[in-house]
This record gives structure tokens, C-alpha cells and sequence, in this order.
């Protein structure tokens, strides 16, 4: 399977250095962070076809007060519509789209702007947080932790009206949606998670019944009915903080490396990979060189085994035996 992965291989890439979905500074530097280890040759030199449509820039916003508990709406909303636009046009001209945050509220541009292109998409969500609050269960007010609540059909009746957001049109399903990676999920998302019947595997899940089986019954889930394009959209902080420290919001217990990237293998896989976020590498929240080293690379292999990268060695097939 995996050398007939032609479509996959022509990689749009675009830079959203956003922060003001969360409170730490630092999340906006990741795109080039990212850049500077190598992605783009990296990709090149797997056979991928890298077009780099560069970083979006995006306005400083003004009173920006807060709309009940929700933390700078204004910022969220126009930065979000911004990167919509940009993915769209990344999709429209036969890229499969990579998304470099920035925090985790710039899945909502992301996935809107993949899903504006015409088809139903499916999601694959890793993360140690489920991301669903609302403005009304939001115990932050961050929006980070909240972008799949404006995007999922079934909560449009749960979100009240905020500033520069009138322009997002829910364009997910519940059923469409599979969480990998969890542990640490609010009340209200624990009631949303299960009032919606979205499937999510647990680190207790992942635990007791290995990555190999919990990517099976995801691609099951997903793929039970119609094979829709995947959006994948991958939270550095699922990972265990041993591998990935410097992120937001850390959470012990995570992702190892190795079931880290299998997952982004598996998706590889099966040929219907069509966007891809990797969010939430923050170097200011690495206390040492090396521990923001390890986060940078880890999103990088992430990166490339979404594009056909083997642990097998990708050369294996060119060695010859030495004359004796």
C-alpha cells in the first residue's frame, strides 16, 4: 500500500503562528521551529513534492474583551477565517494540506476551510484534551480548548452568538469523529463526549488494547459507511511529556513516541490523508535546549510518517551485498 500513495505525496504546507487561543506565550514560534529541522528537505527527500505557501500574518486586535468567559473572540474568529481562506486555496490547488500552529483554536480554520472545499471529511483528533467544550462549559475561557464545539452539527444549537465568528458554519458530524489519546477532560466534555456518542479511545483504552488495535477500530469506525477524505489534526501534547515537554499543557501518561507516529502511519496508509495540523509546540515551555529539541523532531517524524516515512529504513530495498 504504501507506494501507491501518489496523491498523497504533493504537500502543501502553511505556517499559523497564533497564540491567542491560550494564555502562554512562545506557541506562536512553532512553524518555524518546525521549518528549521529540516520538514521541507525532509519531505523532498522521500519523494514528496513540497510547495511552502509561507506564514499567514495575522492583525493585532484591539479590545479585545472577553464575551462572557470567552477569551479574546475577535483575535480566535478573524484568524481563523484568515487560515480557512488559506487552506482552501492549499486543497483547491491538489495539496495535501499541513497546518503548522500555533494553539489548538486554529483547528476551526483548519477543518472549515478543508471541509468548504465540498466533501464530508472525518476526523481523527489526538490530543490529551478533547477540545469540545463551549462557551458555555469552558472552564478557561481559552478556545483552544474548544475549537470542535463551533464545528460539530449537532452543538450549532449549544454555542451563543460571538464577534468575528458569524462566518463559521458547523460542517462535521459527530459520527465522522474519533479521539485518540485522552486524559484529561472537563465535566461538560465528558457529558458532550457521551451525550454525542463520539467514539474516543482513552490512554486506559489505548493501554488495554494496544495502538495496532485502536487504529483497526478506528479506520472500522470511520470508514464503517462511505471512505471520506481524513483530517488529522494532532496535538504535540498527546504525546507523553517525556518525549514532547515543551507544549501548553502538558499531561504525564500520554502517547508514547513509538505509538505516536504508528498512528500517523496507519493514516498514511490507508490513502485518504487530506489535511493535517500539528499543533501546540511551545519553546518557551521547554526549560532546556534538549527538551524543545525533542518536541521539534517529534513533529517533524509526525510530519513525515504522514507522508510515507518507514522505521524499516527507507533504503532498504537499494542495499547490495558487498563483493566478498
Amino acid at each position: 500500500m504504501r507506494r501507491a500513495l501518489g496523491q498523497l505525496r504533493s504537500v502543501g504546507l502553511i505556517g499559523a503562528p497564533f497564540s491567542k487561543g491560550q494564555a502562554r506565550d512562545g506557541v506562536q514560534l512553532g512553524p518555524d521551529l518546525i521549518r528549521t529541522a529540516g520538514l521541507v528537505h525532509r519531505l523532498r527527500e522521500q519523494g514528496c513534492e513540497v510547495k511552502d505557501y509561507g506564514n499567514l500574518t495575522f492583525e493585532d486586535v484591539s479590545n479585545d474583551e472577553p464575551i462572557g468567559n470567552t477569551k479574546s473572540p475577535r483575535a480566535v474568529g478573524r484568524a481563523n477565517q484568515q487560515l480557512a481562506n488559506a487552506v482552501q486555496r492549499v486543497k483547491s490547488d491538489g495539496h495535501t494540506c499541513v497546518m503548522l500552529g500555533g494553539d489548538h483554536s486554529l483547528a476551526i480554520g483548519s477543518i472549515h476551510g478543508h471541509a468548504a472545499c465540498g466533501s464530508e471529511l472525518s476526523v481523527v483528533w489526538v490530543d490529551a484534551h478533547a477540545d469540545i467544550n463551549t462557551p458555555l462549559t469552558t472552564p478557561t475561557g481559552n478556545i483552544h480548548g474548544q475549537p470542535m464545539s463551533y464545528l460539530i452539527h449537532e452543538l450549532h444549537t449549544k454555542i451563543p452568538v460571538l464577534p468575528d465568528f458569524s462566518w463559521i458554519k458547523p460542517c462535521i458530524a459527530a459520527k465522522d469523529i474519533v479521539y485518540i489519546g485522552l486524559r484529561d477532560v472537563d465535566p461538560g466534555e465528558h457529558y458532550i463526549l457521551k451525550h454525542l456518542g463520539i467514539k474516543t479511545f482513552s490512554m486506559t483504552e489505548v493501554d488495554r488494547l494496544g495502538i495496532a488495535k485502536v487504529m483497526e477500530q478506528t479506520c472500522d469506525h470511520i470508514f464503517s459507511k462511505v471512505k471520506k477524505p481524513i483530517h488529522l489534526s494532532y496535538d504535540i501534547d498527546a504525546l507523553d511529556p517525556s518525549v514532547t515537554p515543551a507544549t501548553g499543557t502538558p499531561v504525564v501518561g500520554g502517547l508514547t513516541y513509538r505509538e505516536g507516529v504508528y498512528i500517523t502511519e496507519h493514516i498514511c496508509q490507508t490513502g485518504l490523508l487530506s489535511a493535517v495540523d500539528i499543533v501546540e509546540v511551545n519553546p518557551k515551555q521547554g526549560r532546556t535546549e534538549e527538551e524543545v529539541r525533542s518536541t521539534v523532531n517529534a513533529a517533524v517524524d509526525l510530519v513525515l510518517s504522514c507522508f510515507g516515512r518507514v522505521r524499516e529504513g527507507s533504503h532498504q530495498n537499494d542495499y547490495k551485498m558487498p563483493e566478498p
